[in-house]
């Protein structure tokens, strides 16, 4: 994409959000003109546009903490980029990792009651696929991978969820997470089977993970 073709803000720049290319983290905001935006392209190493001091920057000139780009995505509507970068050293000029390490205090409550409804969502889904399986031991259905797993007992079970465990492993070594996603999805329904073969609901494992907090 040229950078014609992006919509600048009423400076004549484009806002550009830079994360850590593995963890996601917000590492800093800044902006970019023409020449950033070109140079960082050609170079892999992150430019921008300084606005105090009206040139070009290229990130970690004086203090070595380049920044080397591994992907760069515009939004939906071409006005903000964001760039996926391997950190070399820290991102911030006091130290810090991250330019946002401050906190604001707000009021909580609301935002603890939002993630309360969200965990509780969640669980919701995992307590579905336990009673499903819960329901296949108690009324076999034929043809049911679940039954089958049940008919050949705690080692057949026990093997699969071993299977899975590895799975979880080799997917995470592999770019992106949609393998780990996947395999770990696989490990938790194999896991649930487990659950209701030894009698174990996820209750019983919420309230052990309450007392680890």
């Amino acid at each position: 994409m040229e950078f014609n073709e992006l919509k600048l803000n009423s400076d004549g720049l484009l806002p550009v959000v830079t994360v850590d290319y593995k963890s996601n983290q917000v590492l800093m905001v800044a902006y970019m003109n023409k020449e950033a935006y070109d140079k960082t392209i050609e170079t892999k190493k992150v430019h921008y546009y300084s606005r105090s001091r009206k040139c070009l920057w290229l990130k970690g000139e004086t203090s070595g903490h380049y920044q080397i780009l591994k992907s760069m995505l515009i939004d939906c509507d071409n006005d903000t980029l964001l760039l996926k970068v391997h950190q070399q050293g820290v991102a911030c000029h006091t130290g810090a990792l991250s330019c946002f390490y401050r906190e604001i205090n707000i009021d909580t409550k609301e935002v603890q009651e939002i993630q309360q409804q969200d965990n509780e969502n969640v669980l919701s889904i995992f307590e579905d696929v336990y009673n499903v399986i819960l329901d296949r031991r108690n009324n076999p259905k034929e043809g049911s991978y679940t039954n089958y797993l049940f008919d050949k007992g705690i080692d057949k079970i026990l093997k699969k969820v071993g299977e899975e465990t590895a799975e979880v492993i080799i997917g995470a070594k592999n770019e992106g997470n949609e393998e780990v996603i996947y395999e770990a999805s696989d490990l938790i329904y194999h896991l649930s089977v487990l659950m209701v073969e030894k009698d174990v609901t996820w209750n019983d494992i919420c309230k052990e993970l309450d007392k680890r907090r």
